[in-house]
């Protein structure tokens, strides 16, 4: 079961996927966890969260963004302009950060110049970065131009009924993945943080029923587990966009085991539920804007910190790793206050700066987390 999870998230077009587009139907891609997948998903078609996976060089994404920014839009659109996410059918950009905006015109221009297809059908969805009364208003009805953009292009129609059970359908995701987050606490921890890491990445890539059926037998099957990885040091992970479970995999070849993390590609994506009662739009609008656990909200550094600290205490972890893709700004300065914070209580912490991905320095990850382990043991 674990190994259908790696293979999703190993694969950019999974069979997953292949079955869907045989099928007819259409997939759509998006560049960040504040982009609402429901409404995607209540319109018949398939969220697919872009991923830089698979990248072997930026040789075609360094023409376009430059040397001196993140690696992670910059390996997305490498397989972009090499046609590997030519399957999508339509892409939903988003100001996540100023690298992921930029990755919009970027992508652009390199199909313009031959480098892979830009999908057919694009939109730009604004998310606000403070939260107010009058932002929550104004993102309302940025959502409700989405949901007509969707409606015009693919000739559907998309309605309050559908919205309210794509949410009671993703949400039945977050409740499973909290148990798994459960299970991960305990003092015999029955999954590393590789395998957990792939099983939580496989949502953003499949039709979620199908996902739903799958976490449910697994889960089944860990809570009769009696192996555990008992003996290793209990790491939280924090800081950029990860989602390469190899990079875990070589963390815990050290000694220790995963047991947590507060990362756009974990934990935060299904920590909080949408409301189910009253008006969808709102409720979504709610759920994806006054979640404060993204450095690009601004002024919640303070919530932030204490989501950390919950995570600490409720995993149990001995330590916390804090990681953070070169030139990423937001989460380079904030994992400074984390680092500073946390080992003021007493929490000890490594901070890595790296490469996104296919592109990580593996040797010197290895190498520092290593000595780290060490250090916690002695």
């Amino acid at each position: 079961m674990l190994n259908e999870f790696h293979k999703i998230n190993k694969e950019l077009f999974n069979e997953h996927v292949k079955q869907w587009k045989d099928a007819g139907k259409k997939v759509i891609g998006y560049n960040c966890g504040h982009v609402p997948e429901e409404v995607i998903a209540a319109a018949g078609l398939l969220p697919y969260r872009m991923r830089g996976i698979g990248a072997d060089s930026t040789s075609i994404a360094d023409t376009y963004f430059g040397p001196v920014i993140c690696s992670y839009p910059k390996c997305i659109l490498q397989l972009a302009g090499e046609g590997k996410y030519n399957f999508l059918d339509g892409m939903i950009f988003s100001p996540g950060c100023d690298s992921i905006r930029r990755l919009d015109d970027c992508w652009r221009k390199a199909a313009e110049e031959s480098h892979g297809v830009f999908p057919a059908y694009r939109f730009y969805l604004g998310i606000p970065h403070k939260v107010t009364d009058y932002s929550l208003d104004w993102f309302v009805s940025e959502i409700r131009r989405f949901i007509d953009s969707l409606s015009e292009h693919f000739g559907i129609t998309i309605s309050d009924k559908a919205l309210r059970q794509s949410i009671k359908e993703y949400n039945h995701s977050r409740t499973l993945l909290k148990k798994l987050d459960d299970l991960r606490f305990q003092d015999t921890v029955p999954i590393s943080g590789a395998d957990a890491t792939a099983v939580i990445i496989s949502a953003n890539a499949m039709p979620r029923d199908a996902y739903n059926a799958i976490l449910e037998k697994l889960l089944s099957k860990l809570q009769k587990s009696k192996n555990g990885l008992n003996g290793k040091k209990r790491l939280l992970l924090g800081g950029s966009a990860h989602d390469d479970s190899d990079i875990l995999a070589l963390i815990e070849s050290s000694g220790g085991v995963i047991v947590g993390d507060t990362l756009c590609f974990g934990s935060r994506s299904y920590v909080d539920l949408i409301e189910e009662d009253g008006d969808p739009v709102i409720a979504i609008a709610k759920r994806y804007l006054t979640r404060k656990l993204c450095p690009r909200v601004f002024g919640s550094y303070k919530e932030r910190m204490a989501y950390m600290r919950e995570r600490v205490r409720e995993a149990k972890a001995d330590a916390v790793i804090l990681q953070n893709i070169r030139f990423c700004d937001m989460h380079g300065a904030e994992n400074s206050l984390y680092e500073r914070d946390l080992e003021a209580m007493g929490i000890p912490c490594l901070k890595i700066e790296r490469e996104y991905g296919p592109m990580a320095e593996e040797g010197r990850i290895k190498m520092r987390v290593d000595a780290f382990i060490e250090n916690l043991r002695a």
